[in-house]
C-alpha cells in the first residue's frame, strides 16, 4: 500500500497501515507519532515525533533527548519512558537458574535491553554455581561514558558471600562499539589472577555495544 505524506492524508494512511499491514510498516516518527498521540494520530504528534528524533540522533537515544515543553509534556515523556522500557523488556531473554549459561550469546540476550542504551559505562557480574547456573548478578560500578572504575573487591566479595564457583565479567561500551580496549583486557586478567587466588574462575568478560557484542573468551584473550 503506498502512502500519502502530507496532511491529514499521512495520519489516515499510518492508521490504515497499522491495521492492514502493521508495524514493521512504520517509520520511527510515525509510530512515535502514535506514543506520544496515545494511540491518536495527528499531523502535530508526527512533527513533534520527527523534532524529537532529529535532536537524538537515533530511536536508541531516544529517552535522552528532551521531550518539547509546554502542556502535556509529562505525559508525553511518560509515554515515550513506559514504550522505551517495554521494549527493551521485549529485547531480553533472561537467564533461566534451572541451565547453565553456555555462552556469551545468551549473556548478551540478557543484557542487551538494559545495557545497550546506557549513556555510562556499567560493570555487572554473574554469579554462578558450580554447575554454571545463575545465582544472581551485581551491579558494581556504574562510571562516566568512556570508563567504569572496578575494583577486585567490590567484584569477588559478593561472589565469596554467596558461594559462588565461577563468574562472568560483563560491561557496556556507551559508544555502541563493543571493541575491547587495553584497560578491557588489563583488568580481565587482573581479574582472572584474583580468581586463581580465592578459587573463583572467570569465565568471561562480555562487553556489549549497540546490537553486538564481543566475547574476551571467545576471541582467546586469555
Amino acid at each position: 500500500m503506498d502512502a500519502v505524506r502530507d496532511g491529514e492524508g499521512e495520519t489516515g494512511d499510518l492508521r490504515t497501515r497499522l491495521v492492514a499491514v502493521g508495524a514493521r510498516a512504520c517509520s520511527d516518527a510515525e509510530l512515535l507519532a502514535v506514543v506520544l498521540g496515545g494511540g491518536a494520530v495527528r499531523p502535530a504528534g508526527l512533527a513533534l515525533a520527527r523534532e524529537m528524533l532529529a535532536e537524538a540522533g537515533t530511536v536508541a537515544r531516544l529517552e535522552r533527548a528532551a521531550v518539547a515543553t509546554g502542556r502535556g509534556a509529562g505525559r508525553r515523556l511518560a509515554l515515550v519512558r513506559a514504550t522505551l522500557e517495554l521494549g527493551r523488556r521485549a529485547a531480553t531473554l533472561p537467564l533461566s537458574p534451572s541451565e547453565p549459561v553456555r555462552d556469551a550469546a545468551s549473556v548478551y540476550a540478557h543484557f542487551r535491553g538494559r545495557l545497550s542504551q546506557l549513556n555510562r559505562e556499567v560493570f555487572v557480574v554473574l554469579l554462578l554455581d558450580g554447575r554454571n547456573r545463575l545465582q544472581g548478578e551485581v551491579r558494581v560500578s556504574e562510571g562516566t561514558l568512556t570508563s567504569a572504575i572496578v575494583h577486585p573487591r567490590e567484584v569477588f566479595a559478593p561472589a565469596i558471600r554467596a558461594g559462588a564457583a565461577a563468574i562472568i565479567l560483563v560491561h557496556n561500551h556507551p559508544s555502541g562499539d563493543p571493541a575491547p580496549s587495553a584497560e578491557d583486557a588489563a583488568l580481565t586478567e587482573r581479574m582472572r589472577q584474583v580468581g586463581e587466588v580465592v578459587g573463583i574462575r572467570v569465565l568471561d568478560h562480555v562487553v556489549i555495544g549497540q546490537g553486538r557484542y564481543v566475547s574476551l573468551a571467545e576471541e582467546r584473550r586469555w
